[in-house]
């Protein structure tokens, strides 16, 4: 597994440093990529998604595993240095570009890939694609049976928030809807180099295997309606003539309501 002193010594040697712009920030905490690949249970059969490898750290650990690795990365030097390293491993391949495709939909050739296998998401991901990638995956790929990822804390926190409080809002919605979400540990800055100017958090996201909702695509853009108006009433947004279901009060607002009783508002639109 890289140290700090390897990835400036690869970094360096081709003339490469860490790119804000691609929210490059290299995770240099050995026993917390272990962890990462402990908490995602992958080995040898496992097919990964991983995206933003940088110079391979967790690459190498998840080869080494026995994984099949599919990795995604926007840099076009770093995939230079990636080819070299491990390009003759018949078990990783290397997808040049950004993983995501208008910012709300996976990669087609990220798509074509992956060939409509279980995959696991298992990434040290830049923060700017967090959100989307783990959005998109949850809303339109089932097939995404797990994530174990590193990501800002407050989107962390977003994730697994509670009904009624500050961090609840669409995304907590849809991945309750549909998944199991654990923050497995907190990182500070200094796990990371160059160190990020927000603090971190793993998060392992396990798919239901009977979901709330089998309209996730309608969840998502009912929750972003409700939230964008969250300080107003249920009826206001909705409109006083809508068939709320028991237990939903008109005059409530959305961040009340569980995501159980938000998939109730939308089975009884659709009803």
């Amino acid at each position: 597994m890289q140290t700090l002193a390897e990835i400036r010594s690869l970094l360096e040697s081709r003339g490469f440093a860490p790119r804000k712009s691609f929210g490059q920030n290299f995770l240099i905490d050995q026993n917390l990529l272990r962890k990462l690949v402990d908490s995602s249970e992958v080995g040898p059969g496992s097919l990964v998604l991983e995206v933003g490898p940088g110079t391979g750290t967790l690459t190498e650990e998840l080869l080494d595993r026995g994984a099949e690795v599919i990795a995604c990365e926007l840099d076009r030097g770093l995939c230079e240095l990636l080819r070299e390293r491990l390009g003759a491993n018949e078990r990783f391949t290397l997808i040049e570009g950004d993983c995501l495709a208008k910012k709300s939909e996976l990669e087609p050739e990220v798509v074509r890939t992956v060939g409509g296998r279980g995959v696991s998401l298992v990434a040290n991901l830049p923060y700017g694609a967090a959100t989307p990638l783990i959005m998109t995956l949850l809303v339109d790929h089932p097939n995404c049976e797990r994530m174990c990822v590193t990501i800002q804390r407050e989107v962390a926190e977003r994730l697994a928030a509670a009904h009624g409080s500050k961090a609840y809002g669409p995304i907590s919605v849809v991945a309750q809807s549909c998944a199991e979400v654990r923050i497995i540990a907190n990182l500070p800055p200094s796990c990371f180099w160059p160190r990020p100017e927000v603090n971190s958090a793993m998060v392992r996201i396990d798919r239901l295997g009977h979901p709330l909702c089998g309209d996730l695509q309608g969840l998502a853009l009912l929750s972003k309606r409700l939230f964008s108006s969250r300080r107003k009433q249920l009826g206001s947004v909705l409109g006083r003539n809508f068939p709320f279901p028991d237990g939903v009060d008109p005059g409530a607002r959305v961040e009340s309501l569980t995501p159980a009783q938000i998939v109730g508002l939308l089975q009884a639109r659709v009803s």
